[in-house]
């Protein structure tokens, strides 16, 4: 199988994957050294593993060995039989690999998008096999969260959800099958309207960041507030999702905090700063 997009999802995508022991992997990415980085964090993430008794070192080193790194779209997809697109969440550059895909790929290929909110019909008529084309939708870090989001479009196929359900499975993930698409799932839909309800709290005064989400985490029982929660996950990345939303008429614009925040740069861990100051 293939994966298209060696960033953190894709790169993870493709560990897992390779840790079941089933398959063979090509991770494609064309951005210079990106390929180079994503083995070097699939490295520790093991070592990680190896270190807290998860892997052995031997199982490790196998699966290390099970991912091929490809810089040329067309001859990494031409015998695979399932290609799963995990590029940065922008609607274009997903396009585009949708398009090369339809170019490139086996006929009776599964043509897979790791979007969160993107759904595939936006995407499989780019391919000329729409019957074949899917959301699968993996978690963060993929290594660890189980659930895998299976997102029936309008035209896919029955054999080509079977497909996705059955692979997920057999790298040791959980499939939910959503039988209609719609605009973020279900963890996003519901994820979105905390997080909204959050910064409405937190923008009109009634409370701080600290203390939302320490009520969230006590009296929800969540393992992290929404703001820890946005921060991990990128502000910049949850503030381009709800402004595709807006565009598509599914929800508001972004609440005026998060685009303060986000204009400001303080794009959460990754930047050091979000909601929360890091260290």
């Amino acid at each position: 199988m293939t994966v298209v997009g060696a960033g953190t999802m894709g790169s993870q995508i493709a560990l897992q994957t390779a840790l079941s022991g089933r398959y063979d992997v090509t991770l494609v990415d064309t951005v210079p050294g990106q390929l180079q980085r994503a083995r070097a964090q699939n490295k520790k993430l093991l070592d990680r593993s190896v270190e807290k008794q998860r892997v052995t070192s031997e199982q490790a080193g196998q699966a290390i060995e099970r991912i091929e790194d490809s810089d040329d779209l067309a001859r990494a997809v031409a015998s695979a039989d399932l290609v799963i697109e995990a590029v940065i969440e922008n609607f274009d550059a997903k396009k585009s690999v949708f398009e090369d895909l339809g170019k490139h790929a086996r006929r009776d290929a599964v043509l897979a998008s790791n979007s969160s909110t993107i759904v595939v019909s936006r995407l499989a008529d780019f391919t000329g096999r729409p019957e074949r084309c899917c959301n699968m939708h993996f978690f963060h870090p993929v290594t660890v969260m189980q659930l895998c989001e299976v997102v029936r479009g309008p035209k896919t196929g029955d054999e080509t959800v079977e497909t996705a359900m059955e692979f997920v499975r057999s790298i040791g993930r959980t499939p939910v099958l959503l039988k209609k698409e719609i605009w973020g799932f279900i963890v996003n839909r519901v994820l979105f309207a905390a997080s909204e309800e959050a910064m409405r709290l937190l923008d009109g005064g009634y409370a701080g960041a600290e203390d939302i989400d320490i009520a969230v985490q006590k009296g929800l029982n969540w393992p992290m507030g929404p703001f820890h929660l946005l921060d991990f996950s990128g502000l910049d990345v949850f503030y381009g999702a709800m402004q595709d939303r807006h565009s598509l008429g599914e929800g508001p614009e972004a609440p005026a905090v998060l685009r303060r925040l986000v204009e400001g740069g303080r794009l959460g861990r990754k930047t050091g700063k979000g909601f929360f100051d890091y260290d």
